[in-house]
């Protein structure tokens, strides 16, 4: 049997699906991540969710006028931020949960067709608490920012 390589803080990886479904517990509909392009673990990571017409919540959220519903695009990017840390020996087997969010900014629409480029930075890590800073962008123009707060718990 092969021995899994330990990461560590500090360490440059990349993430395909496949492993980004290891790392967390969301799978279809709700996984908005498809991959990770760079992650400094413990530092930042950055990824990207493809859009298209066929996902979920574009039938709803607006028929005719679709667009990627704003909770929708905090979620992908909370999905990210787990990316810089779940990899890490110590957050094996946590979930990640919404402690808070604060200074969400929507600044323009994220529809079909459109690459959601994402941007997390780990601010502060005390005990079980986590702050990542995110931000949300199409075509290089920011389309969301917000500060995100984590409680990483035990999976049970």
């Amino acid at each position: 049997m092969a021995e899994e390589k330990v990461l560590k803080e500090g360490e440059i990886i990349t993430l395909d699906i496949n492993q980004i479904m290891e790392l967390i517990p969301h799978r279809y509909p709700f996984i908005l991540v498809d991959r990770v392009t760079e992650c400094v673990l413990g530092k930042y990571c950055k990824g990207y969710k493809n859009l298209t017409i066929n996902e979920e919540f574009f039938c709803g959220h607006f028929p005719g006028v679709p667009v990627m519903p704003g909770v929708l695009q905090l979620e992908a990017m909370a999905q990210m931020s787990a990316g810089a840390l779940a990899p890490l020996p110590q957050y094996r087997n946590k979930l990640f949960l919404y402690a808070g969010v604060d200074g969400v900014r929507f600044r323009r629409q994220v529809v079909p067709g459109d690459r959601f480029d994402i941007e997390t930075e780990v601010v502060k890590i005390k005990g079980p608490l986590v702050k990542v800073h995110a931000k949300g962008s199409v075509d290089g123009h920011l389309a969301v920012e917000a500060d995100l707060m984590f409680s990483v718990i035990d999976k049970k």
